[in-house]
């Protein structure tokens, strides 16, 4: 194999990083959609969850062009990201920990897996 392709190559660890910044994820969707079914309860306006679920399902998105070696996903995906915390922030002046998380993942440990590759990127 030539050294273009053994550089581009996903090993193991790329794959188990980001199945678990997605697992770490999915903990803000759930988040989400316990407000959702308790919104007249805790009087959270509705169109919040517009909002929110809108950004989730971009979030995934972009985790989806990581995986399929864009660029784009990992530009916007932290920004993505943060604007989900800052939704929380703004609407229900609450403090996600798995969105800090998610971040710390990718930043932490994702860029690691990524940076490598960058130029062999789409």
């Amino acid at each position: 194999m030539n050294s273009k392709a053994e550089k581009s190559k996903k090993n193991k660890s790329f794959y188990i990083i980001f199945g678990l910044i997605l697992l770490v994820f999915f903990l803000s969707v759930n988040t989400d959609l316990a407000e959702l079914s308790q919104h007249k309860a805790i009087n959270i306006p509705f169109g919040f969850f517009y909002y929110t679920l809108g950004i989730d399902i971009l979030v995934i998105l972009s985790w989806m062009l990581i995986i399929f070696n864009r660029k784009a996903g990992v530009i916007f995906f932290p920004i993505f990201i943060m604007l989900h915390f800052g939704l929380h922030n703004y609407f229900l002046s609450t403090y996600l920990y798995s969105d800090i998380t998610v971040l710390f993942l990718f930043i932490g440990l994702g860029l690691l897996e990524i940076i490598p590759r960058w130029k062999y990127l789409r």
